[in-house]
């Protein structure tokens, strides 16, 4: 049993003693969340009583691989905005292409973004790539504050050393790191950008908490939506608050469906270099999956550091578009529909833009016939074709009615990379099972170290 088990097990464990089985400390735990408004209807942002474990090895390794896989990613970006034929590969909307070809005024291609990663053992696979702003950066904050004086935490400290890994420090740190690249000279107001929900959400909420953090700690803040901004006099406002920074939480394809770029605020404050947008138009290029067919094409990355290949070829899955034709994969020339159908069970099938609603393809769980009817569907549309990664399970304990439930659940990590850096990470849960379930979400992710 390892050291990440070990502890596991002696938390669950300490669940199972009087101490902590009437839940009490659940209780507490719960209204220490509301105390932080960690609450959406009157419910804890969080149904999950356990944090996630990570080795200190673990995580250097996390830091190490992801830094030098965004290094590969932001030369590939390099190479497709002044390539038309690679450009062409990802099949962008043309909105988003000519949005992407907008200089942001700054030479980072992601201010912030994450990566999706799967922690298994010894080994890790980072199956997607994410330009988009990270989620949960602000909770794994709070939550850490807040599981940090739980009972059982408590317990588990006498014989592990637990450290926190902040987050939102690092975000606003790159935020104003842009801001200067980009010419500012000021303290910098920063809108937040989200579209307008029709109820609260876990992320609309944390845009709220995000934004009385960065209005507390210099940077007035404000949680804004497209509709309510304006441009005039080379100013980007909504209403009286000037907009310096645009944190964005939205993304392009929706903006594309609701508004038209040739007038809207957004888009020519942009054009004119009169706001700093993080992360730029420019950084969709990462979000198809396309993205990993040119980073896993030895002929396209022959020229790349030595470095930088070996981390691709680590930690990225082969990935390939789907179509009728011949492609190199695990270093052989193969036909790709044949192929395909005849690895089902290695093999899973993803829409090229991760926005898309179009069902994803697991082999594993589908007989010949079914992957079939799904290979013909994905060489008909925009599909990508990628080695399945195993994902990683484990129980955690969550809140059910006053009651405590096990539940498998899958395990995502996500490290935040601010301006090519693995700056922190977080973790978010999904059932195993894949059915419907409330309990989704994030969960503070700790290093666990024996002392």
């Amino acid at each position: 049993m390892n050291q990440v088990d070990e502890a596991i097990a002696r938390y669950h464990k300490l669940l199972e003693t009087e101490q902590f089985r009437d839940l009490g400390w659940v209780e507490q735990l719960h209204e220490a969340m509301r105390a932080k408004q960690l609450d959406i209807s009157g419910k804890p942002v969080t149904a999950f009583l356990r944090p996630h474990f990570v080795t200190r090895r673990q995580y250097d390794a996390l830091e190490k691989g992801g830094e030098a896989l965004w290094v590969a990613i932001d030369r590939m970006r390099q190479l497709v905005l002044t390539t038309p034929a690679l450009l062409n590969r990802l099949d962008l909307l043309p909105g988003e292409r000519m949005l992407a070809e907008v200089n942001p005024g700054y030479k980072h291609f992601a201010v912030t973004s994450l990566l999706d990663s799967h922690i298994n053992n010894g080994s890790m696979r980072f199956s997607q790539v994410s330009a988009e702003t990270p989620v949960g950066v602000l909770y794994q904050d709070l939550l850490s504050e807040i599981f940090s004086e739980a009972g059982p935490m408590k317990e588990i400290r006498k014989r592990h050393k637990l450290t926190k890994i902040p987050s939102v420090k690092y975000l606003q740190s790159a935020l104003l790191k842009a801001f200067k690249d980009f010419g500012g000279r000021k303290t910098a107001n920063i809108g937040i950008l989200e579209f307008k929900q029709p109820f609260e959400t876990l992320e609309s909420r944390e845009h709220q908490l995000l934004a009385e953090y960065l209005s507390a700690h210099g940077n007035p803040a404000a949680v804004v939506s497209p509709e309510q901004l304006e441009f005039k006099n080379g100013v980007l406002r909504k209403g009286e608050f000037v907009i310096d920074i645009i944190y964005r939480r939205v993304r392009t394809h929706e903006f594309l469906v609701r508004y038209d770029l040739t007038v809207h605020p957004l888009v020519r404050a942009y054009r004119e270099g009169a706001v700093c947008i993080v992360n730029s138009f420019r950084s969709d290029i990462a979000q198809r999956k396309a993205m990993l067919d040119l980073l896993t094409d030895d002929a396209i990355i022959a020229k790349f550091p030595i470095a930088e290949r070996k981390a691709i070829r680590s930690f990225i899955p082969i990935t390939r578009v789907m179509g009728e034709r011949k492609v190199s994969w695990g270093g052989e020339t193969v036909d790709l529909p044949g192929f395909v159908l005849k690895n089902r069970e290695k093999l899973v099938l993803r829409p090229n833009s991760e926005f898309s609603e179009m069902a994803e393809y697991d082999g594993a769980t589908m007989d010949d016939h079914q992957w079939g009817r799904a290979c013909k569907r994905a060489i008909r549309e925009r599909y990508v074709v990628q080695e399945a990664v195993a994902p990683v399970t484990e129980k955690f304990p969550i809140s059910v009615y006053g009651m405590l439930e096990m539940k498998e659940m899958r395990v995502d990590v996500h490290p935040h990379v601010c301006i090519g850096k693995v700056q922190s990470c977080s973790t978010w849960l999904t059932p195993a099972s894949g059915s419907f379930s409330t309990a989704v979400g994030v969960t503070p992710t700790y290093i666990l170290e024996g002392r």
